[in-house]
């Protein structure tokens, strides 16, 4: 097999990266419009993400925030986003590079994105093994969740290669 010089996988995954970038910049500036709302996951412990110390312990590996009806200063930068959300009615400042996203959902539209960790978060972070869904954590007021489906991912993939997958998440 040649190798591929130009790098396709990373050109394919900042570009959604960039996708999920304008969608949040949009929110940011305009509001979720109709009944669009945001299942994003992380890892928790990935370079640059800060959350609480009391978050931290909950979610020592990856966690996942719903963006719907209650959440303040939506701030959004070329490489993350910062957001203001209530957990258990305590105010919490959160900050999010997009390179420690794992994956975007909107089931409004059944619409996902799901992201390989980029090689410098691999080297840095410690990954779980693929067993259980994340955690859901639900932001105060926030609607009950939709159930995110596992173990149908594919069986061979290329090193940092990134999966669209809309059809492993459906709505329970």
């Amino acid at each position: 097999m040649a190798t591929d010089l130009i790098r396709y996988d990373v050109l394919a995954r900042d570009a959604l990266r960039g996708v999920l970038r304008r969608v949040l910049t949009d929110a940011a500036e305009q509001g979720l419009p109709g009944e669009h709302h945001f299942f994003i996951t992380f890892l928790s412990k990935a370079d640059g993400v800060k959350i609480s110390p009391r978050l931290l312990a909950q979610y020592p590996e990856e966690m996942t925030i719903i963006l719907q009806h209650q959440f303040w200063d939506l701030t959004v930068t070329e490489d993350r986003f910062e957001i203001g959300l209530s957990f258990g009615g305590i105010p919490e400042r959160l900050v999010v590079p997009f390179s420690s996203i794992k994956s975007f959902f909107d089931p409004s539209v059944q619409f996902g994105l799901q992201f390989e960790p980029a090689e410098s978060d691999t080297a840095t972070t410690s990954l779980p093994a693929a067993s259980s869904p994340p955690a859901v954590v639900v932001p105060d007021t926030a609607v009950a969740p939709v159930k995110v489906e596992s173990g149908d991912e594919p069986a061979q993939r290329s090193e940092g290669a990134e999966v669209v997958r809309l059809d492993r998440f459906r709505k329970k």
